[in-house]
């Protein structure tokens, strides 16, 4: 049986203030194309298949689109909740979905596969939805479910007996912060509490695969247990992280061989740092001038509308940054003790300049400047 493992799709998510849906709809065409040929029988969608609990409408029909077009390239799809999901508004119409389609959103199916069959027998999919602690303990009050460490373990727990009942292969499906990944800071929305909710990898043993999602770079925990990533970029924190999916292999006695299919990146995200002047001018930057760009401008002080100067050059400029190098360290001075201490005119104007400017006074030119206008200033006094 051939897989698809896919995740974190966050359809409807934004980057700095830039709608991304039809970048995303062309990265899910992509995907589309690959399942076709590669001839996938499941395509596994590990949860956050939205962005908010209250998508916009035009992020439902992205998400009904691809899994028709999915469906129709002759894979069974099964689409877990994810925490940015609202489980009800994501499942309320999988009655309604055509056959082949899956989306697990009830706690209670946790345990419950969808069994798909192959020339090897049944391979039995047990999705397991979000579950936030707090709110699903009540469903099984005998288990203590205080963390999110302790919810996913019982719900393998689920797995595992229905699994051993059952018999033959299976995989898991599971939305969750797992051991040993590497986040990007800002990006996937904590479901940590401390390190309980860290959830070990030894969490999922027993099936043949484990398709997680939440972490938004590709990640392998174990041959078995891994991590595909969002499909799309959505912050400068993962611009060297690949885009793609996992295509996963089961033979006759479990999992065979997983191999890595990138995405099209629709725009790379660059980092771009000098002074602005150098920003605007430099040859060095020609080639991220069609890119999403960051741009970190190094004078010593802010400049006058660098964001509008710099659109000129990058249209896609997404976000601008003052990161000022060689600024004075911070002397443990407070601005009034500066101006008390000040023996002169200058010196003043110059305690005023480190503090407005976090740690760098005046410059050279500022100083000979600031003793001309003194000087004429106190000539002027005199001759009153």
């Amino acid at each position: 049986m051939r897989i698809l493992h896919t995740s974190d799709w966050h359809i409807g998510r934004s980057f700095h203030g830039h709608a991304t849906l039809d970048a995303l709809r062309g990265v899910l065409g992509s995907l589309v194309a690959q399942v076709r040929e590669h001839d996938v029988d499941v395509v596994i969608v590990a949860g956050d298949i939205f962005d908010s609990a209250a998508p916009a409408a035009g992020c439902y029909a992205v998400l009904s689109d691809t899994l028709g077009a999915l469906s129709d390239a002759g894979a069974t799809v099964i689409v877990t909740s994810g925490n940015h999901d609202s489980a009800a508004r994501l499942g309320f119409q999988s009655a309604l979905l055509r056959s082949g389609i899956h989306v697990v959103t009830d706690p209670l199916s946790t345990g419950t596969p969808i069994t798909v069959d192959d020339a090897h027998g049944p391979v039995h999919f047990y999705g397991i939805p979000f579950l936030e602690p707090a709110l699903v303990r009540h469903l099984w009050p005998d288990a203590a479910l205080r963390s999110q460490r302790q919810t996913i373990e019982h719900a393998m727990d689920l797995v595992r007996a229905d699994s051993a009942v059952r018999g033959g292969r299976s995989v898991a499906i599971a939305h969750c912060f797992a051991a040993g990944v590497d986040a990007t800071p800002g990006v996937e929305r904590e479901i940590r509490q401390g390190s309980l909710d860290v959830v070990p990898v030894s969490a999922f043993d027993g099936p043949d695969y484990v398709a997680l999602g939440h972490i938004h770079g590709r990640q392998q925990l174990s041959e078995r247990v891994r991590y595909a990533g969002a499909p799309l970029h959505y912050s400068f924190g993962e611009a060297d992280k690949p885009r793609g999916s996992w295509l996963v292999d089961l033979d006759a006695d479990g999992l065979s061989s997983a191999e890595w299919l990138p995405l099209p990146v629709p725009r790379r995200l660059v980092t771009i740092r000098g002074s602005l002047d150098e920003l605007l001018g430099d040859e060095r930057f020609a080639g991220d001038e069609t890119a999403w760009v960051c741009a970190q401008y190094t004078d010593a002080t802010p400049q006058s509308d660098p964001m509008r100067r710099l659109l000129a050059r990058f249209p896609f400029c997404a976000t601008v940054l003052h990161t000022p190098v060689g600024v004075r360290g911070d002397d443990g001075l407070s601005y009034a003790r500066r101006v008390r201490e000040a023996r002169s005119d200058a010196e003043l104007v110059d305690a005023f300049l480190v503090h407005v400017r976090e740690g760098e006074g005046a410059s050279e030119r500022e100083i000979e400047v600031i003793r001309e206008v003194i000087g004429e200033h106190t000539l002027a006094e005199a001759s009153a």
